[in-house]
């Protein structure tokens, strides 16, 4: 797949278009919205459909075009984009960390009473 022709590179940037749109569009699912945001869908749907059939494997010899399997890509370009939102969700809200184990405490000045004279 790494030298492909023209119609191969089409077809997966037709996957990824209709995947990325029936996600941004269609669901609203994304960090946020725009086309900015839409056209990064695209790249990541048009590489999850390139690496849908070496990953998924080769189904069903009638519904392909060359080396492009069309359901291994598909389901690689929706997994990839989903992957790709559901990491940049992550990291934009914040995963809390594991909270530390606190140390023993020594008193501190608040601690202590006031001395009486």
């Amino acid at each position: 797949m790494i030298g492909m022709d023209l119609l191969s590179f089409l077809i997966l940037l037709v996957i990824g278009i209709v995947v990325a749109a029936i996600l941004h569009y269609g669901f609203r699912f994304y960090v946020i919205s725009g086309t900015r945001s839409f056209l990064c869908k695209v790249v990541i749907g048009w590489l999850g459909a390139w690496l849908g059939s070496p990953v998924f494997g080769h189904w069903l010899e009638g519904l392909r075009y060359e080396s492009v399997y069309y359901i291994p890509a598909v389901l690689g370009s929706l997994a990839l984009v989903l992957l790709a939102v559901d990491v940049a969700k992550s990291v934009s809200t914040g995963i809390p960390a594991a909270p530390a184990a606190e140390a023993p405490s020594s008193p501190s000045v608040a601690d202590t009473p006031p001395e009486t004279t």
